[in-house]
Protein backbone atom coordinates (compact mmCIF):
# COMPACT_ATOMS: atom_id res chain seq x y z
CA UNK A 1 0.00 0.00 0.00
CA UNK A 2 2.89 2.54 0.57
CA UNK A 3 4.77 2.94 -2.98
CA UNK A 4 6.74 6.05 -3.14
CA UNK A 5 5.50 9.09 -5.43
CA UNK A 6 8.34 9.70 -7.59
CA UNK A 7 10.70 6.84 -8.57
CA UNK A 8 14.02 7.59 -7.92
CA UNK A 9 13.21 10.86 -5.91
CA UNK A 10 15.38 11.07 -2.58
CA UNK A 11 13.63 10.91 0.75
CA UNK A 12 12.74 14.03 2.57
CA UNK A 13 12.70 13.85 6.76
CA UNK A 14 9.25 15.07 8.59
CA UNK A 15 9.33 15.61 11.99
CA UNK A 16 5.78 14.90 13.39
CA UNK A 17 4.57 15.79 16.85
CA UNK A 18 0.54 14.32 17.40
CA UNK A 19 -1.40 13.20 20.38
CA UNK A 20 -4.28 11.54 21.04
CA UNK A 21 -8.12 13.30 21.80
CA UNK A 22 -8.88 13.15 25.05
CA UNK A 23 -12.60 12.77 25.62
CA UNK A 24 -13.00 14.24 28.78
CA UNK A 25 -10.52 17.64 30.11
CA UNK A 26 -7.48 15.11 30.97
CA UNK A 27 -4.03 15.81 29.73
CA UNK A 28 -2.87 13.44 26.96
CA UNK A 29 0.28 12.13 26.10
CA UNK A 30 2.41 13.77 22.99
CA UNK A 31 4.30 11.57 20.55
CA UNK A 32 7.01 12.76 18.26
CA UNK A 33 8.15 10.80 15.35
CA UNK A 34 11.28 11.59 12.46
CA UNK A 35 9.85 9.95 9.43
CA UNK A 36 11.71 9.71 6.43
CA UNK A 37 9.04 10.00 3.17
CA UNK A 38 8.42 11.40 -0.49
CA UNK A 39 6.00 13.75 0.68
CA UNK A 40 3.78 15.08 3.39
CA UNK A 41 1.28 12.65 2.62
CA UNK A 42 2.76 9.87 3.02
CA UNK A 43 4.86 11.29 6.20
CA UNK A 44 1.65 11.74 7.82
CA UNK A 45 0.04 8.13 6.76
CA UNK A 46 3.19 6.48 8.29
CA UNK A 47 3.30 8.18 11.41
CA UNK A 48 -0.74 6.83 11.82
CA UNK A 49 0.31 3.79 11.01
CA UNK A 50 3.57 3.46 13.26
CA UNK A 51 1.61 4.78 16.46
CA UNK A 52 -1.22 2.83 15.54
CA UNK A 53 1.05 0.07 15.98
CA UNK A 54 2.84 1.02 19.07
CA UNK A 55 0.34 3.18 20.83
CA UNK A 56 -2.85 1.97 19.40
CA UNK A 57 -3.68 5.38 18.74
CA UNK A 58 -5.62 5.44 15.76
CA UNK A 59 -6.06 8.64 12.95
CA UNK A 60 -9.59 9.36 13.95
CA UNK A 61 -8.97 9.16 18.11
CA UNK A 62 -5.96 11.68 17.41
CA UNK A 63 -4.40 14.86 15.73
CA UNK A 64 -1.30 16.15 14.04
CA UNK A 65 0.28 18.90 16.32
CA UNK A 66 3.11 19.47 13.84
CA UNK A 67 4.56 18.81 10.55
CA UNK A 68 7.69 19.98 9.83
CA UNK A 69 10.43 19.75 7.23
CA UNK A 70 14.06 19.15 8.37
CA UNK A 71 16.90 20.46 6.57
CA UNK A 72 20.23 19.38 6.43
CA UNK A 73 22.61 21.54 8.77
CA UNK A 74 25.81 21.18 6.42
CA UNK A 75 25.08 20.09 3.22
CA UNK A 76 28.81 20.14 1.56
CA UNK A 77 30.34 17.81 4.43
CA UNK A 78 30.47 14.18 3.84
CA UNK A 79 29.61 12.31 6.68
CA UNK A 80 29.48 9.05 8.00
CA UNK A 81 25.91 7.55 8.58
CA UNK A 82 24.95 4.42 11.27
CA UNK A 83 21.01 2.89 10.20
CA UNK A 84 19.41 0.97 12.95
CA UNK A 85 17.24 -1.05 10.26
CA UNK A 86 14.13 -3.75 11.26
CA UNK A 87 12.83 -5.14 8.27
CA UNK A 88 10.25 -7.89 7.73
CA UNK A 89 11.25 -10.57 5.18
CA UNK A 90 9.75 -13.54 4.30
CA UNK A 91 11.02 -15.49 7.25
CA UNK A 92 10.42 -12.92 9.90
CA UNK A 93 11.65 -9.76 11.55
CA UNK A 94 15.24 -8.93 10.94
CA UNK A 95 17.21 -6.17 13.40
CA UNK A 96 20.27 -4.77 11.35
CA UNK A 97 22.73 -1.91 11.66
CA UNK A 98 24.19 -0.52 8.07
CA UNK A 99 26.67 2.47 7.67
CA UNK A 100 26.61 4.62 4.85
CA UNK A 101 28.41 7.97 4.00
CA UNK A 102 26.72 11.01 2.04
CA UNK A 103 26.11 14.73 2.52
CA UNK A 104 23.02 14.28 4.42
CA UNK A 105 20.60 11.85 6.84
CA UNK A 106 17.78 11.55 3.95
CA UNK A 107 20.51 10.59 1.71
CA UNK A 108 21.70 7.70 3.67
CA UNK A 109 18.30 6.94 4.14
CA UNK A 110 17.57 7.20 0.43
CA UNK A 111 20.77 4.52 0.00
CA UNK A 112 19.34 2.19 2.66
CA UNK A 113 15.91 1.50 1.00
CA UNK A 114 17.89 0.99 -2.40
CA UNK A 115 20.33 -0.95 -0.60
CA UNK A 116 17.47 -3.00 1.34
CA UNK A 117 16.07 -3.78 -1.85
CA UNK A 118 18.57 -4.57 -3.93
CA UNK A 119 20.71 -7.17 -1.24
CA UNK A 120 17.61 -8.12 0.72
CA UNK A 121 14.44 -8.04 -1.63
CA UNK A 122 13.01 -6.09 0.51
CA UNK A 123 10.08 -3.60 -0.10
CA UNK A 124 9.78 -0.09 1.49
CA UNK A 125 6.84 -0.95 3.27
CA UNK A 126 8.16 -3.46 5.42
CA UNK A 127 11.60 -1.53 5.91
CA UNK A 128 11.35 0.59 9.84
CA UNK A 129 14.50 3.57 10.49
CA UNK A 130 14.65 2.78 14.17
CA UNK A 131 17.73 5.12 14.54
CA UNK A 132 20.32 7.15 12.74
CA UNK A 133 23.58 8.67 14.14
CA UNK A 134 26.40 10.42 12.47
CA UNK A 135 29.32 8.78 13.19
CA UNK A 136 32.86 9.28 13.48
CA UNK A 137 35.49 7.95 10.82
CA UNK A 138 37.02 5.71 13.77
CA UNK A 139 33.75 4.43 15.22
CA UNK A 140 32.69 3.16 11.69
CA UNK A 141 33.02 -0.45 11.37
CA UNK A 142 31.85 -1.73 8.43
CA UNK A 143 34.86 -2.28 5.79
CA UNK A 144 33.11 -0.65 2.54
CA UNK A 145 33.04 2.87 5.24
CA UNK A 146 36.39 2.12 6.34
CA UNK A 147 38.08 2.19 2.85
CA UNK A 148 37.19 5.78 2.21
CA UNK A 149 38.44 7.06 4.83
CA UNK A 150 42.55 6.56 3.96
CA UNK A 151 44.16 9.80 3.68
CA UNK A 152 46.79 8.81 1.20
CA UNK A 153 44.37 7.24 -1.20
CA UNK A 154 42.90 8.80 -4.59
CA UNK A 155 40.48 8.37 -6.85
CA UNK A 156 41.61 8.20 -10.28
CA UNK A 157 39.96 11.01 -13.02
CA UNK A 158 40.23 8.56 -16.34
CA UNK A 159 37.96 10.30 -18.40
CA UNK A 160 38.01 14.46 -17.95
CA UNK A 161 36.15 16.86 -20.03
CA UNK A 162 38.61 19.92 -20.90
CA UNK A 163 37.76 23.16 -19.80
CA UNK A 164 36.14 25.41 -22.89
CA UNK A 165 38.85 26.82 -25.37
CA UNK A 166 37.81 29.46 -27.57
CA UNK A 167 38.56 27.55 -30.76
CA UNK A 168 36.04 27.75 -32.96
CA UNK A 169 33.21 24.87 -33.61
CA UNK A 170 34.12 24.11 -37.23
CA UNK A 171 37.15 22.41 -37.05
CA UNK A 172 38.44 19.32 -38.98
CA UNK A 173 39.22 16.83 -35.66
CA UNK A 174 36.72 16.26 -33.66
CA UNK A 175 37.09 17.32 -29.62
CA UNK A 176 38.81 14.27 -26.95
CA UNK A 177 38.24 14.30 -23.87
CA UNK A 178 41.39 11.58 -23.13
CA UNK A 179 44.67 12.67 -22.45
Amino acid sequence: WYQRRVRGAELKEYELVGKPLSKTNETTPIYKMTIFAPDEVVAKSRFWYFLRQMKKVRKVNGEILRLSLRSNTSPTKIKNFGIWVRYDSRSGSHNMYREYRDVSRTGAVTQCYRDMAARHRARAHSIQIMKIESIKAGDTRRPLTKQMHDKKKEIPLPHRELKYTKKSMNVANRPSTKQ
